[in-house]
Parts: structure tokens; sequence; C-alpha cells
């Protein structure tokens, strides 16, 4: 190793839910440092998980395991040529790449139909629950990606 070893931050839970989980979404929803403005859209969004008859913490963290990736292509150069290489996703990336895909999903999903965020991300994540939506969209396409490169897997390292 060249370098010493990066810790990684500790991130605070959430207050209402005290998850972590949830206090990442935040993070990653918040823009220009308005943080309070993301918790009111998580926590909107939540109510309104709640009042469709879901418990949201719950809810949340299912869909969560259903966006995540197992696996996943990194590109490897080996003697000239560049290699698609399918790599297992470690739990933190994982769940990372997840929440992602979640945040891009409500963000991108039709203005005629919701009005607000909280109600593009209910959505995203009622329709990650039953493996469905544009999230769980790019988990399928991931492992399409993995599978068709599975020749290459011997070039791990």
């Amino acid at each position: 190793m060249r370098h010493a070893k990066i810790q990684k931050r500790q991130i605070a839970p959430d207050t209402l839910y005290n998850s972590i989980q949830i206090a990442k979404l935040i993070n990653y929803i918040m823009r220009d440092g308005k943080k309070t403005v993301a918790q009111a859209q998580v926590y909107n969004a939540f109510s309104l998980l709640e009042q469709k008859g879901q418990k949201p913490l719950e809810a949340f963290e299912k869909a969560l395991q259903n966006i995540g990736p197992k696996v996943e292509v990194k590109a490897r150069r080996i003697g000239g040529a560049n290699y698609q290489v399918p790599v297992e996703v470690k739990h933190e990336r994982r769940m990372a790449l997840a929440l992602r895909w979640m945040i891009d999903a409500a963000r991108k999903r039709s203005n005629k139909e919701y009005h607000t965020f909280a109600e593009k991300l209910a959505a995203e994540v009622l329709a990650a629950l039953n493996n469905e939506g544009e999230a769980v969209r790019k988990r399928e396409i991931a492992l399409k990606q993995a599978e068709a490169n599975r020749a290459f897997s011997h070039f791990r390292w």
C-alpha cells in the first residue's frame, strides 16, 4: 500500500426512525446543504407509505434489498484489451448503489402523475417492494451484463 488507510466517516442515524440508511437517503437527496428540506421530503414520503398501509421503515429496507445488485462488471485491462469482468458487490457499495438508483428513478418519474418529490419517492419504494420500477430495472441490467461477461470471470483480481 502506498498510503494510509482512510477511515470511514460515521454517519449519525436520523432523528425520527433512528436508522443510518434513512440518514444516508436524506444526505443523498440533500441539495445545497439544505438538510431540513431533504428530511421533510423523506418523512413526507414515509407518511404517504403509512397511509397506503405499509410500515415505512420495513418497506424502505425491503425495497433497498430488492434494488441492491449482487454482481456488477468492472473494466480490467489485460494485455492491451479491456474486459468487463463480473465481480461481487460488497454490502456498502450495494446499499450506496441502491440508494442512488432509487433517488434517480424517483427524480425521473413523471410530473403529470406525481406533484411532489415525496410522492415520487413513495411510489418508487412501493414499486421496488414489488420488484418493479426503474431502479429494479437498473439492477436487472447490471445482472445481465455480469451474466454476459461470465467468460471473463477468471480475470478477477
